[in-house]
């Protein structure tokens, strides 16, 4: 799905959610509408997700429907803007199943806007899943950066402040804290590199580079690979995939002033949508996305099984592996609770600043 010539519009889907029947045909998946049919009169599931796994998605909704009748409505959008449309549509829910990333799931569930599906988590460690049972990570991911290969430095050796040189002024971009989940990402590294008043600091002091706001992450790729931006951020899973399929961009980790690089796990996660008007074929699905079958096609779609026993799963494809990326940097795992508590005040004093 995600090739040379599709990857603008992939991207740009980032921003809104896709509603359209070309969208659905792309697909090869029904309209949503919420009806519970499909044209056929056979079953549906609807899935609002982030949006990046669609490679993964297609033949895995296509192998659902032949096991059990049931089709699937996908619906993609930034992590924001999943849990958003999802609250708008509260007195007439339309979603069966979420996926986003933190910290919007964890909003989402605090929210109330999910639900206890009672599908079995066992196979997941219970730091990737909540207390409740109302969500359950689905693929691991990390927050990385990506630069056009015109920068003509090592990446590997870049740091956070090499990021605040005039050399990127007006071609350096990254997605909005608050709207999408790996630019929220960007500041809760950022705060636990140096404290949330560090982290204002050094944001302030990007913006002079900044070209502005991006509610989408993917909407950056198809500008730092035509080298329109020289670097952007992004997550690994969604950058590796876009390499795969001929984007020119490297993926990178800034290091901080003691060299160290350092990233966030992002991963995506899932959880059955209250007052989900088809429960009961949402449930099969989110068994079936977490079965071993499926969760070991997962690293061919650049991203890690949720599943503990396939943490190592290789990659049969071309191209590295998100194991082997990160492979020498730090991953943080913030405490996504007391991210989403303090999310509301964290954006206002970003957006004051950075004057966006």
């Amino acid at each position: 799905m995600r090739n040379t010539n599709n990857r603008l519009a992939r991207s740009i889907a980032r921003t809104a959610l896709v509603l359209t029947s070309a969208a659905a045909v792309a697909f090869g998946l029904t309209a949503c509408g919420g009806t519970g049919t499909d044209s056929s009169g056979g079953k549906t599931v609807t899935v609002y997700s982030a949006d990046g796994l669609g490679d993964w998605y297609k033949p895995l909704f296509a192998k659902f429907k032949d096991q059990t009748g049931i089709a699937v409505n996908y619906v993609e959008a930034g992590s924001g803007e999943v849990v958003s449309r999802v609250e708008k549509e509260q007195s007439n829910p339309q979603a069966d199943i979420v996926v986003t990333l933190p910290p919007f799931i964890q909003k989402a569930d605090k929210s109330g806007l999910l639900q206890a599906s009672g599908v079995d988590f066992s196979s997941v460690a219970a730091t990737d899943k909540a207390t409740d049972g109302n969500w359950v990570t689905l693929a691991g991911n990390y927050l990385c950066w990506i630069a056009n290969p015109s920068v003509n430095v090592n990446t590997a050796k870049v740091t956070w402040d090499d990021l605040l040189k005039p050399d990127y002024k007006g071609k350096l971009q990254y997605s909005t804290p608050g709207q999408a989940g790996d630019g929220t990402a960007v500041l809760v590294l950022l705060q636990q590199l140096y404290g949330k008043q560090g982290a204002l600091d050094y944001l302030g002091k990007l913006q002079a580079n900044n070209v502005g706001p991006s509610a989408s992450t993917g909407k950056l790729q198809p500008k730092v690979d035509k080298g329109e931006l020289l670097v952007a951020n992004g997550d690994v899973q969604m950058n590796l995939a876009s390499v795969k399929d001929g984007s020119k961009f490297t993926v990178f980790f800034p290091a901080g002033n003691d060299g160290k690089q350092s990233t966030v796990a992002l991963p995506y996660a899932m959880g059955l949508a209250k007052g989900a008007p088809h429960s009961d074929a949402g449930k099969k699905l989110m068994d079936f996305m977490l079965s071993a079958d499926a969760q070991k096609t997962l690293p061919d779609a650049f991203a890690m099984p949720a599943r503990q026993e396939l943490a190592d799963a290789p990659v049969t494809g071309n191209g590295p592996s998100p194991a082997q990326v990160i492979k020498n940097v730090t991953v943080v795992h913030p405490d996504w609770n007391k991210v989403v508590d303090d999310l509301d005040s964290d954006v206002a004093a970003y957006s004051k600043a950075t004057g966006s």
